[in-house]
């Protein structure tokens, strides 16, 4: 895979990994926002994810690290939006 250079190509990537985390997680998403403990549960699994993702989009990409973390609550937080929990 080549350096992804475009902020653009970097939030997909980010959004595509984040998706591979929620579909290999399972209902452990929906129990994770049940218990408050979305993170810490899906911790191994979002640090491969960040480190594959950091490793693959060049450094000079303007806010990559963010974008990361944005596409994080995105897709896991916001698109499991319909689970019934405390938090919202």
């Amino acid at each position: 895979m080549d350096r992804v250079h475009t902020p653009e190509r970097a939030r997909r990537l980010a959004r595509v990994l984040i998706s591979d985390v929620a579909a290999y997680a399972g209902d452990q998403v929906r129990i994770g926002l049940e218990k408050d403990d979305l993170f810490e549960r899906l911790a191994p699994e979002i640090e491969r994810a960040r480190t594959f993702y950091l490793y693959h989009v060049d450094p000079a990409v303007a806010e990559r690290a963010r974008l990361f973390d944005f596409a994080l609550v995105d897709v896991l937080v916001y698109g499991s939006r319909r689970v019934q929990t405390h938090i919202w």
